[in-house]
């Protein structure tokens, strides 16, 4: 079994501050997202804003795991066939882009990752859906957290969902547990077998982020060594957001004003 922290109150009490602040980035950000702009800008303007009006420090920028060059820009902007960690530059969103602008924030020490899916213009039917689904499978997921439940029961959910209406579930990349470290363990999977893996306790954080594609589930890392599109370029959505398991169910630390709400068919356990 892996080692996973348990954080203390002091923990819990950054980590809420750390998430909304990166829920908020991503509130600041949503008017910006239009026909016209490029990744480019978007990443400029939410840089601007962690450093200049949040005092935060946007994570990905110079993060190097171990086996990767640094990470050069301040957020991840991926686009319609790319599955994660699109790096800013020169793309222009056009008319029907699917975007997903993934942001985290260190603020004090502490760690707050969230996501959301972005459509420039009028998206077509089919990116709607599969970016609606997404969401439902981060929310199916985040409401079997539970001390007691198992992180398979997290992923069990996600895969039924998302394959049910004719998905596929990227396998290689997956949620993972944050705090003062960006990545740590556990390692969250989006699909897996009820009662498996690790029992959940109150105090663990952890994100849920489904990656989620049209087509099928194999990946193509890009010449850049970050950009991971699918193979058959297949569009591909993901939602995240950053979960503690409290003594009754979970709590949502990545909450803003402008959160969108979870699917009316999922019953939150604690607010």
């Amino acid at each position: 079994m892996t080692s996973i922290s348990i954080k203390t109150p002091e923990d819990i009490a950054g980590m809420r501050v750390a998430g909304r602040l990166a829920a908020e980035v991503l509130d600041y950000i949503t008017p910006f997202v239009k026909v016209g702009v490029t990744t480019g800008e978007l990443d400029r303007l939410c840089h601007e804003y962690m450093v200049n009006v949040q005092g935060t420090i946007p994570a990905p920028l110079n993060y190097c795991p171990p086996g990767y060059t640094p990470y050069p820009k301040a957020i991840c902007t991926s686009v319609n066939d790319v599955i994660c960690h699109g790096i800013p530059g020169d793309k222009v969103l056009k008319n029907g882009d699917a975007v997903n602008l993934d942001i985290t924030v260190i603020k004090d020490g502490y760690h707050g990752d969230n996501s959301r899916m972005y459509y420039a213009g009028e998206p077509s039917i089919m990116a709607k859906r599969l970016g609606d689904i997404t969401y439902e499978c981060m929310w199916l997921g985040i409401s079997k957290i539970k001390p007691g439940a198992h992180l398979g029961d997290i992923g069990y959910v996600i895969q039924q969902h998302a394959e049910k209406a004719g998905y596929s579930v990227v396998r290689e990349f997956c949620g993972h547990g944050i705090g003062k470290v960006f990545h740590e363990e556990p390692q969250v999977l989006h699909y897996g077998r009820p009662g498996t893996l690790e029992k959940l306790e109150a105090g663990m954080i952890f994100t849920v982020e489904p990656m989620i594609n049209a087509g099928r589930r194999d990946i193509k890392e890009m010449g850049d060594g970050w950009t991971i599109k699918t193979k058959d370029r297949s569009l591909s959505a993901q939602w995240e957001h950053t979960v503690l398991v409290t003594e009754t169910g979970y709590e949502i630390l990545t909450i803003s004003e402008g959160t969108p709400p979870p699917p009316a068919f999922i019953q939150q356990t604690t607010v």
